[in-house]
């Protein structure tokens, strides 16, 4: 049976109340994710949408001979889409129920609970001067309520708006303290949930980002020509948590304070809640008697700067949509050195509520720009719709990589397996290869196709140490942030002098090959080298790379399975955990003792203790394969040394590694359209009054929500059906649409969260369009 990981990297663009359209989006993709947990652990049927999901999995498998486990295993978010990246992070992590996000958002946004008690009109006859100002705005000819708010809620609306409006002037009307509260009471209600199993597969990692505003910035140096050094403000500040997938149920992806500070952080909406600080988390925790004893370590992380300038009180932050609203860098960033049990699809998956943002609703627009439409367009709408191109032309472009290096692999293969066998010759691949023949193997291919690149061969050297001493500083820089540099460069001069001290300032020797003191560095450090070799293997065990009918599937996948086997080995190398709690200590004092970071990570890591159990488990894999299949890896295996010198110096990244591209798909209105025609117009209510409209209507809220679902279930399924080789039938795919819209509007009927006419409502057009 083939395996299949489908891994999903969520990106949730801000869109101020639309966040409960896209938790209601992000909610089926939790669905999805547990459904694919229960499916590969044996649990049974859940009943609702649940087992729609575990019904789909398995029909996969019966029809398809594919066994697929999706993985969503990155969320990024900005302003209330970042809330909803935090706590899917959550749930997936922790295995606990994502439902009490859904209570949140449908009970809590809206502006009569999240106002400010001491904003709030003691009285209706509160602050009457203010009342003709008030009328004023919201009766006026031509008043943006009129056009944008729906004739049924617009009396809510007006009266909601002139509470605000007769409130605390000059003040945010929202309480900082009080959505720092409400995040935090989620939290605890996930926690009281009954806990299950993480969603990944133990020691996958996970990795959540989220953008926030700086809003005093810092001043950071910057490198110039001339003069050398200036300064410039950053006002950008990024709170990442990576962590890896733990065996056990219940545990939290970071402390509750770090994950309410992140939710808290990048949902600041300017005017509408106060900029957040440090104390106020401070007295968060007070307030519930929790203590947070990781606060120093997390906000060395997130602020190093303030914190070397010893100015963490004064730092204010503000909604991170202000200048990152669609964070695609953080999620890409990501991507790098991830590990692979099986064959991967990967998706970015971008969840955009209103893709018609300047579409027919506006373009008919004349006259004036209004009040409400000045502020909100500046506040809100201009700033967050910054084009994604840059983005998505960057994925792109290495998708186009990924297949530039296939076509390079395969013309290159003639080529290869002649020098290989002219090395070995064909009798070769009749003997077994056991551990010692494939180490002394090994060796000679090395050392051959050095010695074959001729003058290539220094640049393919020099290519290997950078990448070796770029990760290396990343690592001391990622375990030190009490360095306080703005970036690992500092950290990289110092490795490189200390490579050059010891004599590893030149790589090659007269005769073309490695120097003595170059093959032993490569040997200790040189950890990528060996996830590229078992990686080329991974991919000539692939049908889509090599179909040959003759190899039966099961060997292939007994061969997948053993690759990976051996690839955990060095991934688990790879991480800062195995360097041990000292690590952080030899870090920090790196710039002044390079070469002890350099013997610390040698004497963790034992590269070449690694490459003997490896060897051990490569021959068992070889002596179970057919023979035309045991040669091809052989020649994969021993060829790889003269693919790598010729492709490492020319790609970006470190050359053979991701062989699969990035494919990109996006959530929204218009690309869900089984039940209803119109898009974003037809379906959702809280675009009204620039977006805010949801939170001024309890009705809204239902509505949107459940339109998430909707369409987050119908997407689900469209981009779990293109993963297979052979598509779906349509009318299976119908079918399972239908019955997972059903599922929903079941689930809601029961738990009582929207009206009865709204379900019904949707249930009639399931119905008529699904029929």
């Amino acid at each position: 049976m083939r395996q299949k990981e489908l891994r999903i990297a969520l990106v949730c663009y801000g869109g101020v109340s639309l966040a409960v359209y896209m938790h209601g989006v992000t909610r089926e993709m939790w669905q999805l994710a547990r459904a694919s947990r229960d499916f590969h652990s044996g649990h049974e049927h859940r009943g609702g949408v649940h087992s729609v999901y575990l019904d789909l999995l398995e029909e996969i498998e019966a029809d398809m001979d594919l066994r697929l486990r999706v993985l969503p295993d990155i969320a990024s978010g900005a302003s209330a889409g970042g809330i909803n990246a935090v706590f899917l992070a959550q749930a997936i992590y922790s295995g606990q129920s994502l439902e009490p996000l859904t209570d949140l958002w449908l009970e809590v946004a809206d502006v009569d609970e999240l106002t400010d008690p001491d904003a709030k009109l003691s009285w209706s006859g509160g602050k009457i001067w203010a009342q003709p100002f008030a009328s004023w705005i919201l009766n006026r000819p031509g008043t943006e309520i009129a056009s944008e708010v729906a004739p049924e809620t617009r009396e809510e609306v007006r009266r909601k708006v002139s509470h605000l409006i007769r409130g605390r002037w000059f003040e945010p009307p929202f309480s900082g303290l009080g959505f720092s509260k409400l995040l935090a009471r989620a939290f605890a209600a996930m926690e009281s949930t009954p806990h299950e199993a993480p969603l990944l597969p133990p020691n996958h990692p996970l990795d959540l980002f989220v953008t926030a505003t700086d809003f005093h910035g810092y001043l950071e140096q910057l490198r110039l020509h001339s003069p050398p050094v200036v300064e410039d403000s950053e006002h950008r500040m990024p709170i990442a948590f990576r962590r890896k997938t733990p065996l056990e149920a219940g545990q939290n992806l970071a402390d509750p304070m770090e994950l309410v500070f992140a939710a808290r952080a990048t949902a600041s909406f300017p005017g509408a809640f106060p900029p957040l600080k440090v104390e106020e988390i401070d007295q968060l925790a007070q307030d519930m008697g929790h203590e947070w004893h990781s606060r120093g370590k997390f906000l060395d992380n997130i602020m190093p700067i303030h914190v070397l300038r010893e100015n963490v009180e004064n730092v204010s932050l503000i909604d991170g949509s202000v200048l990152v609203n669609k964070p695609f860098g953080g999620a890409m960033a990501a991507l790098r050195g991830r590990p692979a049990q099986r064959e991967v699809d990967r998706r970015f998956v971008y969840v955009d509520p209103r893709p018609d943002r300047f579409g027919e609703r506006h373009a008919k627009r004349t006259g004036d720009v209004g009040f409400f439409n000045a502020i909100f367009g500046s506040l809100s709408t201009i700033p967050r719709e910054q084009p994604i191109r840059d983005n998505l032309e960057q994925l792109e472009e290495q998708s186009r990589e990924a297949e530039r290096l296939a076509r390079i692999v395969t013309a290159l293969r003639p080529d290869v397996e002649r020098a290989v066998e002219k090395l070995f010759g064909y009798t070769l691949f009749l003997d077994s290869p056991t551990p010692k023949r494939l180490k002394a193997w090994r060796q000679k291919a090395q050392q051959a196709a050095a010695e074959q690149a001729g003058y290539a061969f220094q640049s393919y050297a020099q290519s290997k140490a950078s990448g070796i001493v770029t990760r290396l500083a990343k690592l001391a820089w990622q375990a030190a942030p009490a360095l306080h540099t703005t970036d690992h460069a500092p950290i990289e001069d110092a490795l490189r002098a200390e490579l050059t001290r010891r004599g590893l300032d030149r790589l090659a020797n007269d005769k073309g090959g490695a120097t003595p003191e170059a093959i032993l560095f490569f040997r200790e450090h040189d950890i990528g080298f060996r996830i590229r070799r078992l990686r080329l293997l991974a991919r000539r065990l692939a049908r889509d790379w090599e179909a040959d009918p003759d190899i039966p599937d099961d060997a292939l996948e007994q061969g997948r399975d053993a690759v990976y086997a051996i690839l955990a080995l060095y991934f688990e190398k790879e991480s800062l955990g195995v360097l041990g709690h000292e690590f952080g200590a030899i870090a920090r004092d790196v710039v002044a003792n390079p070469g002890a970071l350099l013997d610390h990570v040698e004497s963790r890591r034992l590269l070449p203790d690694i490459d003997d159990k490896a060897e051990e488990m490569l021959a068992e894999a070889l002596s179970a394969m057919p023979d035309h299949l045991k040669r091809r890896m052989l020649f994969a295996y021993l060829g790889f040394p003269f693919y790598d010198v010729a492709t490492l110096p020319l790609l970006r990244n470190e050359g053979l590694t991701e062989f699969d591209p990035v494919k990109i798909d996006r959530i929204s209105p218009d690309d869900a359209r089984s039940l209803r025609e119109g898009g974003t117009l037809a379906t959702l209510r809280g675009i009204e009054f620039y977006n805010f409209g949801a939170f001024f209507s309890r009705a809204y809220r239902e509505n949107d929500y459940l339109w998430g679902r909707l369409h987050g279930a119908e997407r689900m399924i469209d981009i779990t059906c293109s993963t297979l080789d052979e598509p779906m039938p349509l009318d299976r795919c119908r079918h399972f649409k239908r019955r997972a819209f059903l599922a929903i509007l079941d689930e809601e009927a029961e738990a009582e969260r929207c009206a009865a006419s709204l379900i019904e409502q949707i249930r009639s057009e399931v119905f008529e369009r699904l029929a």
